[in-house]
């Protein structure tokens, strides 16, 4: 039976993965939203006007947002399909993309109503890749320290709890 860190994990990287799917295709094409891929370009044409830095390296709107939407749709594509490390990458990179994303809607004055929801997965994002990269606790049969290379159990364990007195 897999362990709570595991589904927590595996809940985590399938639910973030098919936002970020969702949200990049919206950035990317009308399809799914029309209202909402209008809604994309004027906020990004927004963000390029208030980095002139960005027009000067002559990256349009367009590119921008085209360059985050095909990020995060394959990052979460790896996120819900793909095990292992490369998960671990995608997670990183999809939570690089939302503090820019969050820098872009501060840079422009944006009301939190607007930005609240990468706040939202930058955490979720966050709790996932703090969870995932936590060392798997070993069950307490397994937990055993080798001295000079005897095998002992750990000292806490080894230890009866206080107040309690071992008996024989």
């Amino acid at each position: 039976m897999a362990s709570p860190r595991t589904i927590t994990i595996v809940a985590l990287s399938v639910a973030l993965g098919l936002f970020f799917v969702f949200m990049g295709t919206i950035k990317l094409t009308p399809r799914l939203s029309r209202d909402a891929y209008n809604e994309m370009k004027r906020a990004y044409k927004s963000y390029v006007r208030a980095l002139p830095m960005l027009k000067k390296m002559g990256v349009s709107s367009i590119l921008l947002r085209k360059t985050i939407g095909a990020l995060e749709v394959a990052c979460g594509i790896v996120m819900t399909l793909v095990p292992g490390r490369p998960k671990d990458v995608a997670n990183f990179l999809l939570l690089l993309l939302v503090l820019a994303v969050l820098f872009f809607h501060q840079l422009v004055g944006d009301p939190l109503k607007r930005y609240a929801h990468a706040l939202v997965f930058g955490i979720l994002l966050t709790c996932r890749l703090l969870i995932a990269r936590q060392p798997e606790e070993l069950p307490p049969d397994k937990r055993m320290l080798s001295v000079n290379g005897d095998e002992q159990p750990l000292i806490h364990e080894a230890a009866p709890e206080k107040g309690k007195m071992k008996v024989s």
